[in-house]
């Protein structure tokens, strides 16, 4: 038999889309692009009403620029007023000498999960004399937006009493010597000189050594320098490093020439690398080390010119301004005689991460900008060494600058928690890593490493318990400026499955394929872009959203603020059996013009409900401003179709059944619809639009509508007002066509399926 198919078409209104969340409608709020408002994004819900926290990084410029958090309300109609919190104001640690000036407070927001939220400015500072430091602080502010304390936990204590010998290198070797009294000059204009403050000698040395300035020689800066202008050369045919540097030990740093018990010493090499008695160097150092002497090594023009060693070697005369109470290295060099970077320049709170065990807080600038993650819970503060983020199976001792704590996230197991952090400039292609944390000891587990060089592995982390079953299922990490085929930064996100412990690589998300259009390549293009660079930054923020689509599994929310031009986007990929579904089933266009407001998808937060319909909405924060959008209800709709008869026969019409003047079988089809809602609302009275279409397949029907409204014998285009349920008849009747006949095996009898 053959069968007449009868094709439906659904539409339930509000959820015909597979996704749900009403990117036209919702609330705006507004700041000043400059201050980079809307930089960082927090849902937030107190006795007062809901919320969104907006970090303006920048806030306060020219004349202060600090930052700052705003709070914006919700629900007040629109152009709401956003009320400046001032934290920088209300943010302190005690017994220093603050510079809030560009502290950057805002940069980072993050949820407290006891109650309020967390702000962190990371460069934050504090001037130990006349060295400032770039320590970082973050701000625990209560529900009604009471700063409670500040955390500062790379904060050093200030070296007030220095004793500072300086050992210069006087040979022949050293030319021109009025370079050498230029640096000093402008050294020692930065050391505060005084009885209860620094004390400076110098000792220089070529084939001899001599005490030019004993310790408590001059106690102002002004008499010391006045001598300094005046220093003769040593001169000399050989460079006795050693010998300088081991008189310097025993006999500069002796009581008689003015140095004090207890005050911590410092002695300052400076030389051109090139030595006689090299051989007696490691015996001198050794010494050095043990009579508690920290040395710092600074080079200059001869050897290292001749033997074309890297200009970074010696770039520490030029940089003068940043040596104070210290001598640091260069961020990602070392010398033979450097002390380098520690907590001094860590800017903790560059990122941060609450949870039950504690804050994270990522700390880029510390050990030469190598990184790292500060643990901050109430029975102290964990910092790890240099040493402890190693990847155990690499060969290198030092990851130069890596960024570790660029990004911070924890995942839960059912054997304890793993510590996660990026470092996106390790080996230039970036790299993440898992750890544990036991008291004081970390133990890395795993290692993960970007492919691409430049793309920023690891800059962005985000864990996902999809099932929320309180375990972790995913981790996402992002590489916002991965290159794509036209060299453009179009971004993409990697996805990994935790597996025993560990995350394996399931699948890379990426972005719609952005155009790259330009003034001076246009050939083609409809609409040329005005900015720069090109492409999307997919992945420069992923935000874990509770569950958009009352399915029970959370979602995932990632930025791609480059898109359109700077306007931005932001692509929704919905939870599915412990992961995420690989394509996304939602793309939120930037509602900015690109100028006052534009890298829509800088920042990401959705987990509360804030209009009060029991559905999470979300929030997005570009530059320039952020926007909150409402999620609509979620329902499932049923159909169900049967017929009247459900068998025919073309030789035996129906009664009164007539189809052009000619007596034919006539059926009836009834269509069902009933639906529920997933939230726990009442049912609405709900549009519902469908289509219903004879013999879908074929190019002409073998049957048509016989209703008298119908504008088409073919199709039937229906809509109607749902409640609880909703049933509609529709009859049709059989064409006289020459495929019912004459085939083999068939009689004239006809079963109805659809």
């Amino acid at each position: 038999m053959q069968y007449l198919k009868l094709t439906t078409a659904l539409v339930l209104l509000p959820c015909v889309l597979s996704f749900n969340v009403d990117d036209k409608n919702g609330e705006t709020f507004n700041g000043p692009l400059e201050d980079m408002f809307g930089y960082s994004v927090q849902q937030f819900e107190n006795s007062e009403g809901k919320w969104v926290l907006i970090g303006s990084p920048l806030a306060g410029q020219p004349a202060k620029r600090t930052g700052d958090v705003y709070k914006c309300p919700v629900g007040q109609g629109p152009n709401p007023t956003c009320i400046k919190l001032e934290l920088p104001e209300n943010t302190t640690i005690p017994n220093l000498h603050e510079v809030k000036e560009n502290m950057t407070m805002g940069t980072t927001l993050v949820t407290n999960p006891q109650g309020g939220f967390l702000a962190c400015g990371p460069q934050y500072g504090y001037m130990c004399g006349q060295q400032t430091y770039i320590s970082g602080v973050c701000t625990n502010v209560s529900s009604t937006f009471q700063v409670l304390n500040s955390i500062a936990p790379a904060v050093q204590e200030c070296a007030k009493e220095l004793d500072i010998v300086m050992v210069l290198d006087g040979s022949n070797s050293i030319w021109p010597w009025t370079s050498i009294i230029e640096f000093l000059v402008k050294f020692l204009k930065n050391i505060e000189i005084g009885a209860k403050l620094s004390q400076v000698g110098i000792v220089s040395y070529g084939e001899e050594v001599t005490h030019n300035v004993n310790l408590s020689q001059f106690d102002t800066t002004q008499s010391l320098l006045a001598k300094v202008a005046k220093l003769p050369q040593q001169t000399g045919f050989k460079t006795m490093t050693a010998l300088g540097i081991d008189t310097a030990r025993k006999e500069a740093f002796t009581v008689e020439r003015g140095a004090r018990p207890g005050v911590k010493k410092v002695m300052i090499i400076v030389t051109d690398g090139e030595s006689h008695d090299f051989f007696n160097l490691d015996e001198v150092i050794k010494e050095c080390e043990e009579d508690d002497i920290e040395r710092f090594g600074i080079a200059v023009l001869g050897d290292y010119n001749r033997n074309n060693r890297s200009i970074k070697e010696f770039a520490l005369l030029n940089i003068v301004d940043a040596l104070g109470s210290r001598i640091f290295a260069l961020e990602a060099t070392s010398g033979n005689y450097t002390s380098s970077f520690e907590m001094e320049m860590s800017q903790a709170g560059f990122s941060a991460h609450t949870s039950k065990e504690g804050v994270m807080l990522g700390a880029v600038g510390a050990y030469e900008w190598n990184g790292t993650v500060v643990m901050h819970t109430n029975q102290g503060t964990v910092v790890p060494l240099n040493a402890d983020f190693q990847d155990p199976l690499d060969e290198r001792k030092e990851s130069l600058a890596g960024y570790v704590g660029y990004a911070v996230q924890a995942a839960s197991t059912p054997n304890g928690v793993l510590y996660i952090t990026g470092a996106p400039r390790y080996n230039h292609t970036g790299r993440v890593i898992v750890y544990k944390l036991d008291g004081g000891v970390i133990t890395v587990t795993q290692v993960l490493k970007g492919d691409q060089i430049g793309s920023y592995f690891g800059s962005v982390l985000q864990t996902v318990d999809v099932d929320q079953d309180s375990y972790t299922d995913i981790l996402l990490v992002g590489a916002p400026m991965f290159m794509g085929p036209e060299r453009e930064e179009q971004g993409q996100v990697y996805v990994y499955k935790l597996n025993e412990g560990l995350f394996e690589h399931q699948t890379t998300l990426k972005p719609d394929n952005q155009t790259c259009c330009t003034s001076a390549h246009s050939h083609g293009c409809t609409i040329v872009n005005t900015n720069g660079p090109c492409g999307a930054r997919f992945g420069t923020a992923i935000a874990e959203v509770s569950d958009l689509d009352l399915d029970g599994n959370r979602d995932v929310a990632i930025g791609a603020p480059l898109e359109n031009d700077h306007k931005g986007a932001v692509y929704v990929y919905h939870g599915a059996k412990k992961t995420i579904k690989e394509k996304y089933v939602q793309r939120i266009p930037g509602p900015g013009d690109g100028v006052k407001t534009k890298f829509f998808g800088q920042s990401i937060h959705g987990v509360m409900d804030l209009n009060g319909d029991g559905i999470i909405d979300i929030t997005i924060g570009g530059l320039g401003g952020a926007s909150l959008f409402w999620s609509k209800d979620v329902a499932e709709l049923y159909a169900n179709m049967t017929f009247d008869p459900n068998k025919i026969n073309l030789q035996q019409p129906s009664e009164d059944c007539v189809l052009g003047e000619r007596a034919t079988v006539c059926v009836k089809t009834r269509v069902c619809f009933s639906y529920s809602v997933k939230s726990e609302k009442d049912h609405l009275n709900l549009a519902i639009k469908y289509n219903l279409t004879l013999d879908s397949l074929r190019a002409k029907s073998r049957a048509a509508f016989v209703n008298p409204d119908e504008k088409s014998e073919r199709k039937v285009q229906v809509t109607a007002n749902i409640i609880d349920a909703l049933c509609l008849e529709h009859s049709f009747a059989m064409k006289a066509s020459k495929s019912f006949f004459n085939q083999p095996g068939q009689h004239g009898e006809r079963k109805r399926g659809g």
